[in-house]
C-alpha cells in the first residue's frame, strides 16, 4: 500500500529539532525566570513614557514599585486590568512620579509572559527615575528587541512576524506599512508554510522508499515526485516575483538624474522635491557630489540622486564627482536622462546616452519654456527610452506629467500590498532562491534516477532554507543579527 503522508509526521518534526539549535529550545522551556525591563517608548519628552517589564516576576517587581491608592495588591488584580498608582523608589520610597499601571498576564501578552507596564508622564527623568527603581527591584535591562525575541521564542510568532515588527515600526510609505502589516498578520508565513509541506511531502516518500527498500512498500511513483516539485518550484517562483516589488516598497527606487553639465539636473531635483535642496547657477559644473532625497509616488519612495554633469572634467574634485554619477548610474533602477531642449543635441548627449544602461530609461526634455531647437528624433537611439517627458523644471510644468509616468512604468497596474504576501527582506530572498535551487536539483536528480539518499539529503537542505525563514530552523547567530537591528524596548 502507498505511504502516507502523515505516517512519517514524526520524521519531518525531527528533522526540524535537528536543526533547531539546542540553546534556544532551552530558552523556550526555561526563559520566564528572566524577567526584564526597558523604556518602550521613544526617548525625549512626551505626554507619556512607558516602562515595560516581562517575565515570571514581572507583577512582583512592579509591586515594590508602584502603590496602588486604593483596593487589593498587584497580585489579585485580574488580566488586563488598568490603575493609577505612584511610582516610588523601593529603596527609600520617595515618589518619582504618579502614573497608570496595566497587569497582562501570561500567556495572552506579547511575550507570553507576564507583562506590566507603567505608563509615566514622558519626561526623560521620570523615565529614566522609574526605569532605575524597576532595576533595582529586581528586574534586568533588557537587551535590543529581546521583547519581541521572547514572543518569538515563546512561540506567539514566527520569525517572518518578529522581522515584520521592526519592519512596521521603520515604515515610511502607506505602502511599506501595507506590506508589513501583512507579513504580521502571517500572510507571508502560511505561504511559506504550505510551500515546505510540499517539499516535506515528497522527503517522505523518497525516505520512506530508503527506509522500506526491503518492504513490500509502495511508494509514489518518481514521475508523482517529480510532478509535486515542479508544483513546489512555480510556488517559490510567484514568491520571488514579488521580491523585486517588495524592495520597490520597502527600500525605494533608486532614480539617477543625469545628463551633461547645465542641462537642469539640479533644477529637476528641486523641482520634483518641491524646495530648493540643490544649488543652480548658470555655470557648468556646479554640482560635484551625488545629492541624495527622497520623495513617494503612490507609496512608493524613489531615493533621488542628483548627478555632476557627465563630462572631460577638468579639475580633481570635478573628477570625483563624474566618477561618483557613473556609478549612480549603474546602480540605478531608473534613470532620468535630461537634456536642454532649448539647445542643439551634441555629440557629448549621445555618447552619455551609450553610458547609460538600465530597462527604466526617460528621457527628460528640460527648458520647455523656451523655444526648441530639436525634435525627438535628432537625438541618437530614441527606442531605447521608456518614455518622453517635456517639462521646465524652473516654472513646474509638465512635472506631475513625469511623476505619473514615472508612476504608470514603476506599478505597472497596482502595487497595493494590502492583503498579499510580499517578499520584502533580502534575507527572505535569499533563503528562497537556497530553497528553489534545492528543488531544482532534486528534480534533475529524479529525472536521472538517482539514489533516494542523495535525493533525500538534497530535499533535506531545501526544507532547512525555508524554515530558517520562518524560524523552525534558524541559530543563535542569525537571530542575534536579526534582532540586534531592533531598538531596545520592543
Amino acid at each position: 500500500m502507498a505511504v502516507h503522508v502523515g505516517a512519517c509526521c514524526m520524521r519531518i518534526m525531527l528533522l526540524y529539532i535537528e536543526c533547531f539549535n539546542i540553546n534556544d529550545v532551552v530558552k523556550m522551556m526555561f526563559y520566564g525566570n528572566d524577567t526584564i525591563a526597558a523604556i518602550s517608548t521613544a526617548v525625549g519628552e512626551g505626554g507619556i513614557g512607558i516602562i515595560r517589564i516581562s517575565g515570571d516576576a514581572a507583577i512582583s517587581v512592579a509591586e515594590k514599585v508602584v502603590k496602588k491608592r486604593k483596593g487589593a495588591g498587584l497580585g489579585a488584580l485580574q488580566s488586563h486590568s488598568m490603575f493609577l498608582a505612584s511610582v516610588v523608589d523601593p529603596v527609600d520610597g520617595s515618589q518619582i512620579d504618579e502614573a497608570l499601571v496595566s497587569i497582562m498576564r501570561a500567556p495572552y501578552t506579547y511575550t507570553r509572559e507576564d507583562v506590566v507596564e507603567i505608563n509615566c508622564h514622558g519626561g526623560v527623568m521620570a523615565l529614566r527615575k522609574t526605569l532605575g527603581a524597576v532595576l533595582s527591584a529586581g528586574a534586568r535591562a533588557a537587551e535590543a528587541g529581546e521583547f519581541t525575541k521572547r514572543a518569538f521564542l515563546n512561540g506567539r510568532i514566527d520569525l517572518t512576524q518578529a522581522e515584520a515588527v521592526i519592519d512596521t515600526i521603520r515604515s515610511k510609505t502607506d505602502a511599506a506599512l501595507k506590506a508589513a502589516v501583512s507579513q504580521l498578520e502571517g500572510g507571508l508565513s502560511e505561504k511559506i508554510r504550505g510551500v515546505a509541506e510540499k517539499v516535506a511531502d515528497v522527503l517522505t516518500q523518497v525516505e520512506a522508499a530508503v527506509d522500506f527498500s526491503d518492504e513490500d512498500i509502495e511508494t509514489l511513483p518518481a514521475t508523482v515526485l517529480f510532478d509535486l516539485l515542479n508544483e513546489t518550484n512555480h510556488a517559490i517562483e510567484q514568491l520571488l516575483t514579488t521580491a523585486i516589488r517588495g524592495r520597490m516598497i520597502k527600500e525605494g527606487v533608486r532614480t539617477a538624474i543625469i545628463g551633461k553639465p547645465n542641462v537642469g539636473k539640479s533644477s529637476l531635483l528641486n523641482a520634483l522635491l518641491r524646495k530648493e535642496r540643490a544649488i543652480v547657477t548658470p555655470i557648468p559644473g556646479t554640482t560635484r557630489d551625488v545629492i541624495e532625497e527622497t520623495i513617494t509616488i503612490k507609496g512608493i519612495p524613489l531615493v533621488l540622486q542628483d548627478t555632476a554633469g557627465i563630462r572631460e572634467a577638468s579639475d580633481e574634485v570635478e573628477k570625483i564627482g563624474v566618477r561618483f554619477a557613473q556609478e549612480a548610474i549603474r546602480s540605478a533602477e531608473i534613470v532620468l536622462f535630461v537634456v536642454d531642449g532649448s539647445r542643439q543635441i551634441t555629440a557629448e548627449d549621445t555618447r552619455l546616452l551609450h553610458e547609460v544602461d538600465g530597462e527604466l530609461l526617460i528621457l527628460v526634455v528640460n527648458k520647455s519654456d523656451l523655444p526648441p531647437a530639436w525634435s525627438a528624433q535628432e537625438l541618437a537611439l530614441p527606442d531605447r527610452f521608456k518614455a518622453r517627458v517635456e517639462l521646465s523644471a524652473l516654472s513646474g510644468d509638465g512635472i506631475e506629467v513625469l511623476e505619473e509616468t514615472v508612476e504608470r512604468m514603476l506599478l505597472a497596474g497596482s502595487l497595493d500590498a494590502a492583503g498579499s504576501a510580499i517578499v520584502t527582506n533580502a534575507r527572505h530572498e535569499q533563503l528562497l532562491k537556497h530553497a528553489q535551487a534545492g528543488v531544482n536539483e532534486a528534480m534533475e536528480l529524479i529525472k536521472t534516477g538517482r539514489p533516494e539518499e542523495i535525493i533525500a539529503t538534497v530535499l533535506r537542505d531545501a526544507l532547512d532554507n525555508l524554515g530558517e525563514i520562518t524560524g523552525e530552523t534558524v541559530g543563535d547567530d542569525v537571530l542575534g543579527r536579526i534582532f540586534s537591528q531592533f531598538c531596545i524596548g520592543k
